[in-house]
């Protein structure tokens, strides 16, 4: 069963009560669009009809008129043969003729009225789809930022983000260790080509030796 029963009843609907009312104000809208959407192709489809009506009633119109000028030439010619019961009878079917055309041009008047009213009604629908959809556009706006705030919320609240930290501090370790690792064995590597700064601190380091290998032998002269 849809939410609405007629054209009017979707015209004088308060979006907002129903909304309001609705358990799932998401689903009520589309609901309500749908039935809208399918209201306005009825009333669309009346009124093609109506427009397939008046054209069907204009062409009838149109012979009725022709009818008439026939019926009224073929009276006027009995007339002239002095067959005046002929051009009675003539007359008679001319009339019947021209009170057909003016009860068709009665009914294409009321299908004016028809369609003006189709007119205004595919109007005011055409409004409150709208105005439907620009409803939900909000709603679906308002319920992604609330699953938004829900999603973060407890992404803040759960232990996931203790964890994620603890594997980041992991990483981090192990990355200190890996560098210090490569410092060790380029520290221990002896086949390693020393700097320059290197290779003359080590001069100076042999100076001392030489220094003191000489007076470790000028020592052991004296006590000679």
């Amino acid at each position: 069963m849809g939410i609405f029963s007629r054209t009017r009843d979707i015209i004088a609907a308060n979006f907002n009560d129903l909304l309001d009312k609705a358990d799932d104000p998401a689903k009520m809208i589309r609901m309500i669009i749908m039935e809208m959407e399918e209201t306005l192709v009825e009333v669309r489809a009346s009124a093609a009809r109506t427009i397939a009506d008046q054209k069907e009633m204009g062409r009838h119109v149109s012979k009725l008129e022709r009818l008439q000028a026939d019926w009224a030439e073929k009276a006027q010619l009995a007339l002239s043969k002095d067959r005046e019961d002929l051009a009675r009878a003539a007359l008679v079917e001319k009339k019947k003729a021209a009170d057909m055309a003016d009860q068709l041009k009665t009914e294409i008047t009321v299908l004016d009225d028809a369609m003006r009213a189709y007119e205004q009604d595919i109007e005011k629908l055409q409004t409150r789809l709208r105005e439907a959809r620009s409803r939900q556009t909000a709603i679906a706006a308002r319920l992604e930022s609330a699953e938004n705030r829900v999603r973060l919320r407890s992404l803040l609240a759960s232990e996931r983000v203790d964890e994620a930290m603890a594997r980041f501090d992991q990483l981090e370790r192990r990355v200190d260790y890996a560098e210090g690792r490569a410092d060790a064995l380029s520290l221990a590597d002896g086949n390693s080509k020393p700097s320059l700064a290197d290779e003359i601190a080590a001069l100076a380091g042999q100076d001392k030796i030489d220094e003191e290998l000489e007076a470790m032998k000028r020592q052991l002269g004296k006590e000679g």
